[in-house]
């Protein structure tokens, strides 16, 4: 593998993802021009569409608060040299935990429904993620292959639950009867407004301070703990943590258990805060868009939050988008969402050499960074 180009701290967490972001934008924009419309038009209603109002802003939060969790789920295993392709599988078992929770404690007051949905639903995603971690460690199988195939496992799991279980008498519709309202997080418009802060009523609701609070805890975790600093050991040299008295294996089960309970918290979101049921499908695609916001947030709590941000206003902006230009349609914002995620993940280093040269910067000898 050839030496890749050195940045300074600051255009390599800063510069390179911007450089990428703007590639991905004019690409989409040549494509847009393409198909007849604007993209200058096309960009201000993605724009007007995803910060334009309160609610606006609020939506983009509520689909950012999902991939916070998930993006946060993915880092962790990437920190220990494992690439988690399973938090979609483990957000959805994290989140019948925590729907299992509100179903039968529902009539509890929520200061006592909240906690242990939360234990749920962390429970549920670590649990997903405990056998392939130990087939990772124990018997060699590779993380990728077992995790993606804990996806599907997932996803015909919820199917026949919901149809077969769970599935509320007298309906055709595969989804569970509703929470009580003592299990609904609270919206944060609702705790705004006993503040006296007018906010437009939204799903953003109090799992967005969870994930935020959740984004701090994994950063003192990896950065400030031994644990955290033997785990990000073993991903970087396995040999090196072997001779230093750390245990590579034992850390491959503890970071995907970590990975999973993040990604499991998704639920809190999604069904508390949103659906207030169980139903099919509620994760969305979240558990992928992780990967592309841990990617482009270097894996770091602070550019994760900026990347669920981005992705959550491409969603909501692309949602107004599609409205008013009927020529751009679903398929249209996806590819949008596509471009972002091969500029800032799988060419994330396209520009990096000619970066490094205008910055005066040189390629590290015999490094592979």
């Amino acid at each position: 593998m050839s030496p890749a180009a050195k940045l300074p701290r600051w255009a390599e967490f800063g510069l390179l993802p911007a450089v990428n972001l703007l590639a991905a934008l004019l690409l989409s924009g040549a494509i847009i021009r393409l198909i007849g419309e604007s993209p200058w038009a096309a960009l201000r209603l993605m724009a007007d569409g995803a910060f334009g109002s309160q609610e606006a802003i609020g939506y983009t939060l509520f689909y950012a608060t999902s991939f916070i969790f998930t993006g946060l789920g993915v880092a962790v295993a990437y920190h220990a040299g494992l690439f988690n392709i399973g938090a979609e599988g483990q957000a959805y078992i994290g989140g019948l935990g925590t729907g299992l929770v509100c179903l039968a404690l529902g009539h509890w007051p929520f200061w006592a429904v909240l906690p242990l949905a939360v234990l749920a639903g962390a429970a549920g995603g670590a649990a997903w993620a405990f056998l392939p971690a130990w087939l990772q460690a124990r018997r060699g199988s590779h993380i990728v292959i077992t995790t993606i195939m804990f996806n599907f496992i997932a996803s015909a799991l919820m199917t026949w639950l919901l149809v077969n279980v769970l599935i509320r008498p007298g309906q055709q519709s595969p989804e569970s009867r509703e929470f009580a309202p003592n299990a609904f997080m609270p919206g944060l418009h609702t705790l705004l407004g006993r503040l006296g802060i007018p906010f437009a009523a939204t799903p953003l609701n109090l799992a967005f301070l969870l994930a935020l609070a959740a984004s701090v805890l994994v950063w003192l975790f990896v950065w400030r703990t031994r644990w955290g600093y033997a785990l990000r050991v073993a991903g970087l040299n396995p040999a090196a943590a072997r001779y230093a008295g750390i245990r590579p294996e034992r850390v491959t089960v503890g970071a995907m258990l970590l990975s999973g309970a993040l990604a499991g918290s998704l639920g809190l979101n999604e069904l508390m805060g949103s659906q207030h049921r169980i139903l099919l499908d509620f994760p969305g695609g979240a558990g992928f868009v992780g990967i592309a916001v841990a990617l482009m947030g270097r894996n770091h709590p602070v550019g994760i939050l900026l990347a669920s941000v981005l992705f959550g206003a491409l969603v909501q902006g692309g949602s107004q988008l599609s409205f008013d230009m009927p020529h751009v349609n679903r398929d249209m914002v996806v590819v949008i969402q596509g471009l972002v995620i091969l500029f800032c993940g799988a060419l994330e280093n396209v520009f990096r050499t000619p970066l490094a040269a205008l910055l005066g910067q040189r390629k590290p000898v015999g490094s592979d960074r």
